[in-house]
């Protein structure tokens, strides 16, 4: 199924991950609202969908402030006139990762940022969803969310695993209203993300890992399979993984 003519809102979308998916339902032919925190990032991603001849709208605010997300969604409806596909892909993780480093900024943080911010968003486009009897939302989390990691710290760990337990929640309250909620589990991908850790991976560490636009994919993939089926949950990672033993 073509995702021509559908309506994306991605939350995240300045950069990484967000950006890819962006770009890769654009180029299906799908309009998308573009959400973010930084205008320039923005800015730069539109002019990249409007050169291949898209078409998105750009919305500056943090997704955890309640009101602000509302108008967003109510702009986008009324700018397009419906809501097809949701990707909440904002997300932050703090510089601190071992527990006892691990500050209330620092969780309040990576929270707000992963799963409030996740949950806010998605409440406001079901509305709109339930009564198009239509919709699919995207939560993007880890493979740190079903199996911790010191490299990835305490917070993200435990917010990226509330990410996926919210998505089931929401197969659980929408059942059979034409809603689905979808979750995938990237492992190491090679985004602007990985410059927060405290070492840092190295260049050749990073041709080994996932790119953003293969996630991106598998986001497309997920968006655009026929409304009577869905993949609940997805995890990609990357082939090559030398740090795992034989």
């Amino acid at each position: 199924m073509s995702l021509q003519d559908q309506v994306c809102i991605i939350s995240g979308a300045g950069s990484g991950i967000g950006r890819a998916t962006a770009l890769r339902m654009a180029q299906d032919g799908a309009k998308i609202a573009l959400v973010g925190r930084t205008e320039t990032k923005l800015r730069s991603v539109q002019a990249e969908i409007e050169s291949i001849g898209g078409k998105a709208t750009i919305h500056t605010l943090d997704v955890v402030n309640v009101e602000t997300t509302q108008a967003m969604v109510k702009d986008v409806i009324g700018e397009f006139g419906k809501i097809n596909v949701l990707v909440n892909s904002a997300g932050d993780v703090s510089f601190h990762r071992k527990l006892l480093e691990t500050t209330s900024e620092d969780i309040h943080l990576t929270f707000n940022s992963n799963i409030t911010g996740t949950i806010i968003l998605t409440q406001a486009v079901i509305p709109q969803m339930l009564a198009a009897h239509s919709g699919t939302i995207i939560n993007i989390s880890s493979v740190v969310g079903a199996t911790p990691s010191q490299i990835s710290g305490v917070a993200y760990s435990a917010a990226k695993a509330a990410v996926i337990n919210f998505t089931y929640y929401l197969n659980r309250e929408f059942v059979n209203t034409g809603i689905r909620a979808c979750v995938i589990l990237p492992g190491e991908v090679d985004t602007p993300f990985l410059n927060k850790r405290p070492n840092p991976p190295t260049t050749d560490v990073r041709a080994m890992m996932v790119a953003a636009e293969d996630v991106a994919e598998a986001i497309w993939l997920m968006a655009r399979l026929p409304q009577r089926a869905m993949i609940e949950e997805l995890v990609i990672r990357p082939t090559v993984r030398p740090h795992v033993l034989a």
